[in-house]
């Protein structure tokens, strides 16, 4: 840690210690973990108020409004997320004037004293405003299942089945973490690194609260200053000038040249290309919040699979790779022709073997594929490198937290009333009773197929969320699920999807809700009124997800066609379709096993690779402990560089470390003061602007029919090729002949 930052944090717990000068700090009445002892305060005031009517009204609005955000944009071409620091931000002012203009007056309903505004705004309420937003800064998984069945699968259900997917594989993951809170919340020893990060923001932005530094903007004037400029500038790219967000200016030295728009195209590798729009440029890294550590793992995974694995394999012309673009994540005939998967499907959406025979194998571009493999390698690295480099750590916490007694924190909680066991109780029984009633009134899947994927996550939600607790590291169970039900349940696309949601999101779901109750320990929000907060926020949120994307489906025309839907080209739906063919429809035997001509069996080594390379880096470590650069490789976050290409484009990877190298490296280190105060003010501020202003694009343009006139920088929608080929590059998405299966009934 530099003088600078250990400045910065001792101010702040100077500050926040202040409010209670007359408690002794002693080094037995604090944490046992030593980044808890400089983050989390040990004191707490039972009085400050946190279940009042500015935090419901807050954290509900925050609730929609994130809910819809995120949901709307996540259909578009480039998605923008509003995340759980833009409304920290926001909020606290929202906090603070509501507690100036609200009454204070005091109501007694039932012998229950009350009042609209009981004093000052406090971080309890924040706290619990951000923790409801937390819960649904990602849009519900199960949503994608909806859409496909209506879109792609022509097996559209009922609004309410769609609801009930949607509650239950996002609800029940919170009675799961009732159950493991006893393992997960309460020992000190579980420490969930995120949550310091978050707990720093709030007591930061609490302790500057009263701070008035002469000659210095303050927080919230610079955030809105840099919201309304990323507002204005928006309107740019996002309506009158979008090839803003696609400058391949190599390409256009030789636009006719196949191989140089493959290669710089921004539907290729991307390499050269500029994008001035914040959301492309941010959409998978986020630049100013990821460490530089991580970034430049990020950045060595990135340039060995995109910009040397995948050129090889594809100009090699490996598995006929030159009949596809070179980045996609469509599926394919052997010509390059789309594959149709209604040809091998029977009438009751079941793969058919002779019909699957007669058309023959599914094909899919060497990008693609090779992301498969480097995604096997990633889990198992992941497991193996927790174990070696964690392991020692991971077991002696675990030890620690069976033995040890009552830290600060848990004394300090016993004040509020914890949540009875059969609150938990009731709701795991009421959620598993709605899922099966689902899954079998509905036809998502067989009930045993149920209960199997209910196994797989409790069976490995403790040993998953002791990792993640200790080392902030989350294996994926994504892979997993999809492989066995697809071993399983051949042909069955959406009981593959539907599956993979309740063996890996359930998973997910509680180890966020059980992140969510160790924040609330740290921060001492009491029990009960974290658990109502969390569930009334998820099941809104669920409703809202389900309710914006029925809604764009139902009113865009051509919505999710890649072409003629442009911006609703759903372009993270459509992975997920492929994704279902692949492990559902066609099943992982024929395309990464042995069976009818399967082609892909090579990637399978991933598993035995990532598996391996970890090894050799922590015997390397052995032999040369002092080696900096053998202690900042980490193949867990190396291996996943690619995992979210595709939907993800080469060129976010590369606009985003750029931005990262700026903000996390060079202002950090050399201009730290800024950095500190600063950094994550401004993230949080583009990523408003813009998401104010693309809805305010389609509100008042889009929703009417409207569009900017054509013009060089706007290509027309009459030309729908154009529109994959904003960056003026229209060979970067097509393949090595100049062919791509979207456009077949437009000329070039």
């Amino acid at each position: 840690m530099s003088k600078e930052e250990a400045h910065t944090e001792k101010y702040i717990d100077e500050k926040v210690e202040g409010d209670h000068p007359n408690v002794q700090l002693e080094e037995e009445d604090d944490s046992p973990i030593e980044e808890v002892r400089v983050t989390i305060s040990n004191t707490d005031d039972p009085s400050i108020p946190c279940n009042t009517f500015r935090m419901w009204s807050l954290g509900l609005l925050w609730t929609c409004v994130v809910s819809f955000v995120n949901q709307f944009f996540y259909l578009r071409q480039i998605q923008i997320q509003l995340g759980y620091a833009v409304c920290a931000l926001l909020s606290l002012p929202m906090g603070h004037f509501m507690a100036k203009v609200l009454p204070t007056r005091q109501w007694n309903t039932f012998g229950y004293k009350w009042s609209l505004n009981p004093g000052p705004f406090s971080i309890k309420e924040h706290v619990l405003i951000g923790t409801m937003v937390a819960c649904n800064t990602g849009t519900a998984y199960a949503v994608d299942i909806v859409i496909l069945q209506k879109i792609w699968y022509s097996s559209e259900k009922t609004f309410v089945a769609g609801m009930f997917l949607v509650l239950t594989t996002q609800i029940t993951g919170f009675a799961l973490a009732g159950a493991v809170r006893r393992f997960l919340v309460y020992p000190a020893h579980m420490v969930w690194p995120s949550n310091l990060v978050y707990a720093s923001l709030f007591r930061s932005l609490h302790a500057e609260a009263d701070i008035h530094e002469a000659g210095r903007m303050s927080r919230m004037k610079y955030f809105g200053i840099v919201a309304f400029a990323s507002f204005c500038y928006y309107w740019l790219p996002g309506l009158i000038f979008p090839t803003l967000g696609y400058i391949a200016w190599i390409c256009w030295i030789s636009p006719n040249n196949i191989a140089l728009a493959q290669v710089t195209g921004s539907n290729g590798l991307g390499i050269g290309v500029i994008a001035l729009d914040w959301a492309g440029a941010t959409q998978v890294i986020q630049p100013m919040i990821t460490p530089w550590f991580a970034q430049v793992n990020v950045l060595v995974g990135f340039i060995v699979v995109a910009w040397i694995m995948v050129p090889w394999a594809y100009y090699t012309n490996l598995w006929d790779s030159k009949n596809y673009p070179i980045v996609s994540a469509e599926l394919f005939q052997i010509n390059g022709t789309t594959y149709d998967k209604s040809a091998v499907l029977d009438s009751n959406g079941v793969l058919s073997e002779s019909l699957y025979q007669a058309y023959g194998p599914l094909r899919m571009d060497s990008f693609f594929a090779l992301t498969y493999g480097v995604g096997f390698a990633g889990l198992t690295a992941t497991i193996v490198h927790v174990a070696l480099f964690n392991g020692p750590e991971i077991v002696s916490r675990w030890k620690a937290a069976r033995q040890e007694t009552d830290d600060i924190h848990s004394r300090l909680m016993r004040v509020y009333p914890e949540v009875p066991d059969w609150w938990y109780g009731l709701l795991g029984v009421i959620t598993f009773a709605l899922s099966m009633v689902t899954c079998v009134v509905w036809d998502y899947m067989p009930w045993w197929a149920l209960l199997l994927a209910f196994c797989i996550s409790i069976i490995f939600l403790l040993p998953v969320g002791v990792v993640q607790a200790v080392t902030n590291q989350q294996p994926g169970l994504n892979v997993v699920t999809e492989y066995l039900i697809g071993y399983l349940l051949p042909g069955h696309a959406i009981a593959n999807v539907t599956f993979k949601t309740y063996g890996y999101i359930v998973n997910v779901q509680a180890l966020s809700f059980v992140g969510d109750l160790k924040l609330g320990h740290y921060m001492k929000i009491p029990p009960r009124v974290m658990f109502m907060a969390q569930l009334v926020s998820a099941i809104i949120s669920c409703i809202i997800n389900l309710g914006t994307a029925t809604w764009l489906i139902d009113t865009r025309p051509f919505v999710c066609d890649p072409i003629k839907g442009y911006p609703f080209t759903c372009r993270n739906t459509r992975t997920f379709y492929s994704a279902s063919v692949i492990w559902g429809a066609i099943g992982p035997a024929r395309v990464f096993g042995n069976k009818d001509g399967a082609l892909y069996s090579t990637v399978q080594w991933g598993f035995l690779v990532g598996a391996i390379l970890p090894v050799i880096t922590w015997l390397l470590s052995k032999k040369f402990p002092n080696n900096r650069l053998l202690s900042n490789i980490h193949w867990p976050v190396l291996l996943a560089a690619t995992s979210y290409m595709p939907p993800a484009l080469p060129y976010m990877y590369t606009n985003g470390l750029f931005i990262g190298f700026i903000f996390a490296y060079i202002l950090r280190r050399y201009r730290y003061n800024w950095w500190a105060r600063y950094n994550y003010l401004t993230s949080a501020a583009l990523d408003t602007g813009v998401a104010i202003c693309g809805l305010a694009i389609f509100f008042i343009v889009n929703s009417w029919g409207g569009a900017f006139p054509e013009w060089w920088g706007n290509p027309s929608e009459n030309t729908p090729t154009n529109k994959d080929a904003l960056d003026h590059c229209i060979y970067g998405g097509t393949n090595f002949h100049g062919y791509h299966p979207d456009y077949e009934e437009y000329a070039y």
